[in-house]
């Protein structure tokens, strides 16, 4: 493992996981700037076509973060 360009280690786990997740709002604001292959693409349809075929097997973002947080 590289060892990171900034010293994240005075952060807590819940607070570098709230940092990850600012980081990635900021990125995903900018969609245009992220391609994904054509293997990801093809993922993320087979996913989204699952979803569709059962809906109710999804898992509210609120829930998998309360239950990471609580880990």
């Amino acid at each position: 493992m590289a060892t990171p360009s900034i010293d994240f280690s005075h952060l807590t786990v819940s607070e570098r996981i709230q940092l990850v997740e600012e980081i990635w709002d900021s990125i995903s604001s900018s969609p245009e700037v992220l391609e994904l292959t054509e293997a990801q693409r093809e993922e993320l349809e087979r996913r989204l076509a699952e979803h569709r075929e059962n809906p109710d097997s999804a898992i509210p973002w609120e829930e998998v973060r309360k239950d990471l947080m609580s880990r």
